[in-house]
């Protein structure tokens, strides 16, 4: 439960300063007529850039406390705001229930093109090491030598590239940005636990996307998993069974996915080109 347009009234006449450049989260929920949102196993807050989407999933996740990586737009009122919201458990909420932002998969892109990069620097050494351990006279004087001449026996012993991958750690394999953000998404996402997506299809292929969907759906039906998804892709809203909150209403409206608008825009622009396929 959002405070309505009263509570933040009374809330404002509270307040001793009144030199502040906004109220942000105030003021934009109750703008909306945006009450009450009830969750089913898969939730969706669907709306353009600014229409506060993703501001209703850090008010949730802050409200819930779950885990949090990245950073997020902070004012001097959200605490304030949070505060005046309510919310209904059923059950107990998972230990491990997070709210996974674009920020966190970036950061886990550029970590594995970081560990790779890493690598093929470690790969380019043992290159080197491979020859002049091969083609060395080096002969051993004492205990401290062994590990050298050890190199240089296995170095004799096999060619430069089984040399290199007996020597060098597991290579992580190279990945797309897209296969990238897939593969967090399905590494983070576990059973019986609940996961607020921040427009999760960014980065992500249309082919990408579909199989997204179907890795939640089947995380919700079969694995006990509830989402709260922030999106306009229209491979996601069209998720069996989603509750879809339609955020650029006023005042914000559930509807099927088929009737939103860049869905409607979509089918559209397809319609007018359909004799070209």
């Amino acid at each position: 439960m959002f405070p309505d347009a009263e509570q933040e009234f009374d809330f404002f006449l509270s307040i001793k300063r009144t030199c502040y450049d906004s109220f942000y989260p105030f003021q934009i929920m109750s703008n909306k007529g945006f009450r009450r949102m009830d969750f089913e196993p898969i939730t969706m807050l669907y709306g353009g850039n600014g229409s506060g989407k993703t501001t209703v999933l850090n008010i949730i996740a802050e409200k819930l406390k779950v885990i949090r990586e990245s950073v997020y737009n902070r004012s001097n009122f959200f605490e304030n705001y949070v505060d005046l919201c309510q919310m209904e458990l059923f059950k107990e909420l998972p230990k491990e229930s997070r709210i996974i932002t674009s920020d966190d998969v970036f950061d886990y892109m550029l970590n594995i093109r970081t560990l790779n990069e890493g690598i093929n620097e470690k790969r380019k050494d043992l290159f080197d090491e491979y020859l002049d351990a091969k083609y060395s006279d080096y002969k051993m004087d004492s205990l401290d030598d062994y590990e050298q001449l050890k190199k240089i026996n296995q170095a004799r012993s096999k060619t430069q590239s089984k040399y290199v991958r007996s020597n060098l750690i597991n290579n992580v394999r190279e990945l797309s940005n897209g296969e990238s953000a897939f593969k967090y998404f399905t590494e983070k996402i576990k059973s019986d636990t609940l996961y607020l997506l921040d427009e999760p299809e960014n980065s992500l292929s249309a082919q990408k996307q579909l199989e997204l969907a179907q890795f939640l759906e089947d995380s919700a039906r079969f694995y006990g998993c509830q989402f709260i998804i922030s999106t306009h892709s229209p491979f996601l809203l069209s998720l069996k069974g989603a509750r879809i909150y339609d955020m650029d209403e006023n005042p914000v409206d559930i509807k099927r996915w088929t009737e939103l608008e860049s869905v409607r825009i979509f089918h559209k622009f397809f319609k007018i080109h359909d004799a070209e396929f």
